[in-house]
């Protein structure tokens, strides 16, 4: 299997390796806006640096792997469904709803695989909690926690074309709530405040936000993110119900300190960002992809579930702007939606 690699970034970088490795991937073409770049990362895998986009699909692929830019996501997956080819992306398809719509209708009608990025679903964590609600371990459940905390601020040109807190950082709670629990959010609402840096207010964005989401069985979540926790990153969620409770991501690296005389104590080396802590993750996402594009599984996240998370950040960001609870019903695009 040949595979095309569209942008040699972070996470490019990581993908590159993982398939690489693979014994089922024969070579890889790299190409990224720095064509430098791609040229250093295929030369120490051992692999083929091609000079743009033209010559990934010119030269023939098996399958495409995109971690651009997001901008450039929703016509790279057009263009990867005209020609036929199985598509992973990294989150969100665009960062807007006609965009993703666009995209999800091209591959659609192309009748092509798209599998997309959202590491969380291959956690052993948010696997096991995902075991435990549908097992009925927990009775019914009634209350589910969400975090995501990030050390540090992004870079300040970046921030711009994120989409914002509820679009790039909040939207892997919505997509593992929904996963985990298998229930739809119906009605949000959510906050937001730009009291930290100024870069934050400069662009429009929020530094730490918080949503409270009702679903469809009368669970109630909330899903807080703050780009600003200096112990470190941190990602949980903690599931209640009347029989039990259970907690993802807490162990010796949760940068979180007890108060209690008798609490355990801080971590000695909490997690430092997402690369790290879902290292495995990511490795086992694609390998997935992997299995996908030789019909041995699934498509354990296709585009329709990207879409639901997006719909359900944009909630929060019109309720965020307007004060004021925003039902799902409001968002485009709930067509044909499911949990999966």
């Amino acid at each position: 299997m040949r595979i095309g690699v569209i942008g040699t970034g972070r996470i490019g970088t990581i993908h590159a390796n993982t398939l690489s490795r693979h014994r089922d991937v024969g070579s890889l073409i790299l190409t990224d806006a720095d064509p430098a770049r791609a040229q250093e990362l295929a030369h120490r895998l051992g692999e083929t640096a091609a000079p743009g986009v033209d010559e990934i699909f010119r030269w023939g692929v098996d399958a495409v792997v995109i971690t651009t830019a997001t901008s450039a996501h929703a016509e790279l997956i057009g263009r990867a469904a005209r020609s036929g080819l199985p598509v992973f992306c990294e989150k969100p398809i665009a960062l807007d709803l006609p965009g993703t719509l666009h995209a999800l209708a091209e591959v659609e009608a192309a009748g092509t695989i798209l599998q997309m990025g959202f590491q969380r679903r291959f956690d052993a964590g948010y696997a096991g909690a995902r075991e435990a609600v549908r097992s009925g371990r927990l009775g019914r459940l009634h209350t589910v926690r969400a975090l995501t905390s990030d050390q540090a601020p992004p870079p300040a040109d970046w921030l711009p074309l994120s989409g914002g807190l509820f679009r790039d950082t909040l939207i892997h709670d919505f997509d593992i709530l929904r996963w985990v629990t298998g229930r739809e959010v119906v009605d949000v609402y959510a906050a937001g405040s730009d009291a930290g840096p100024a870069i934050f207010r400069q662009t429009g964005d929020v530094d730490t936000g918080a949503a409270v989401l009702t679903l469809d069985d009368g669970t109630l979540a909330t899903a807080t993110a703050t780009r600003l926790n200096g112990a470190g990153y941190d990602v949980r969620m903690e599931l209640a119900g009347e029989l039990d409770q259970i907690v993802v991501g807490l162990d010796d690296r949760t940068p979180i300190a007890s108060t209690e005389p008798t609490g355990p104590p801080a971590a000695d080396k909490p997690w430092t960002g997402f690369l790290e802590r879902f290292a495995p993750a990511y490795e086992a996402e694609l390998c997935a992809f992997v299995q996908v594009v030789l019909g041995e599984r699934p498509n354990p996240c296709d585009g329709r579930e990207a879409l639901q998370a997006l719909r359900i950040a944009e909630a929060c960001e019109l309720s965020r702007r307007e004060h004021r609870a925003v039902g799902l019903a409001e968002i485009a695009g709930a067509a044909r939606a499911g949990a999966g």
